[in-house]
């Protein structure tokens, strides 16, 4: 093993991301009313083609995620972006639930979609970082 592929644990967390992100979407794609139902909204959406179309955003996420398992330190960018969406998306899910635009009940969508994600995204990056830092150094002692 290389330094740059991270440790086992790093690689399987981003795997089970990718296979995770990749069932969501396609579960938001092919069953766009399901969630809406089980969530207790009435009436259900008009425009579910924008769901599906998040399915789909989400979806590719997971094969980023994927990518990113290969080689954890090389891909962090995509890890990045991931801990973005997964911060953000609960921000704006607090705002629709305090407005009352949504249901509380859609909650559970953010404990499995974004806050499980928050710490072994966050190490992996801070893993990612002191390993190019290390880096860095040796290339400049060998100059």
């Amino acid at each position: 093993m290389t330094e740059e592929t991270g440790q086992p644990w790093m690689r399987w967390t981003l795997y089970l991301a990718g296979a995770y992100n990749l069932a969501w979407g396609a579960w938001a794609i092919f069953m766009p009313e399901s969630i809406f139902r089980w969530a207790g909204f009435d009436p259900l959406p008009n425009y579910l083609e924008l769901w599906q179309c998040i399915g789909m955003i989400v979806g590719v996420y997971g094969i980023g995620y994927a990518i990113a398992g290969l080689r954890p330190y090389r891909h962090w960018p995509i890890v990045l972006v991931g801990l973005l969406g997964k911060i953000f998306g609960p921000i704006g899910f607090i705002g629709a639930v305090s407005s009352g635009r949504f249901p509380a009940t859609m909650g559970w969508t953010i404990l499995t979609n974004d806050l499980i994600w928050w710490v072994p995204f966050t190490v992996i990056l801070w893993r990612a970082y002191q390993f190019h830092c290390r880096a860095e150094a040796v290339d400049r002692t060998t100059e």
